[in-house]
């Protein structure tokens, strides 16, 4: 009997191991099989990746000069948002590791990215102190082709870490617009004017906007904006990664 139960045990725990087996977990940076599958990135990259540091924007956490308190584009034009911080640099190796994670089925590399966003973020969660975490929607037809919006993962895992509740369903995209990547500042401004719709009344609450890159702030300026239109008192703002100024 007792030799019965420990063959169980050695079956389910080869069952548990057998998804890792058929797909194994890659590193989110260098994307080489972790030789570990218990690591959420690899020693070697670990050691490599360094958060945004050094002077930044006040407002939405660019890096900046030493004698500046405002990037070019918070200078221009009013933020909606209280305040923002993006984690990583969108360089080469980041925009390679995100479309991995969007577009080729990488999903688990949402866990590192959540588990770096809340520890290099840390102490602004703590001061924002934030009531609820709102993704970015994508519009449902962009969702239904990608199979998940990356923000909302990005959302559920960061929930999970700090137990600040989220709601993926608050806000929806009702307008689908063009891709933002070829269209100026203000052409993005106006490609999300009234993209959004907020679900009911936020009266008084706190809200932070997840989503996994920042650049000129059109996005995380139409989602505050609908936010406080609805009665939010703070809206903030935490993506994996921000543009530099241009």
């Amino acid at each position: 009997m007792k030799n019965s139960r420990n063959v169980t045990a050695r079956w389910m725990r080869g069952f548990r191991n057998f998804p890792d087996i058929l797909y194994p977990r890659c590193c989110p940076l260098c994307h080489r099989v972790l030789k570990d599958p218990s690591r959420l990135v690899c020693p070697q990259c670990a050691r490599e990746i360094r958060p945004v540091s050094g002077p930044r924007c006040f407002k939405c956490g660019k890096p900046v000069r030493e004698e500046e308190e405002l990037c070019p584009d918070c200078r221009k034009v009013p933020r909606a948002f209280e305040q923002g911080r993006g984690i990583f640099l969108y360089d080469d190796r980041m925009k390679d590791s995100l479309m991995k994670y969007k577009y080729f089925g990488r999903r688990e590399y949402g866990r590192f990215y959540a588990k770096a966003m809340c520890l290099y973020a840390g102490k602004e969660l703590e001061r924002w102190k934030p009531d609820i975490i709102v993704p970015v929607p994508l519009h449902w037809k962009k969702q239904r082709m990608r199979g998940f919006n990356q923000a909302a993962f990005l959302a559920e895992q960061i929930s999970k870490q700090t137990g600040i509740p989220a709601d993926c369903t608050l806000v929806k995209k009702t307008k689908k617009t063009k891709s933002q990547k070829k269209l100026d500042a203000a052409q993005r401004r106006n490609n999300l004017k009234e993209a959004f719709q907020v679900r009911e009344e936020v009266n008084g609450k706190k809200i932070l906007v997840v989503d996994d890159v920042y650049t000129t702030g059109s996005t995380m300026d139409a989602m505050a904006s609908c936010l406080r239109d609805k009665g939010a008192d703070k809206v903030w703002f935490l993506t994996l990664c921000i543009g530099r100024n241009q």
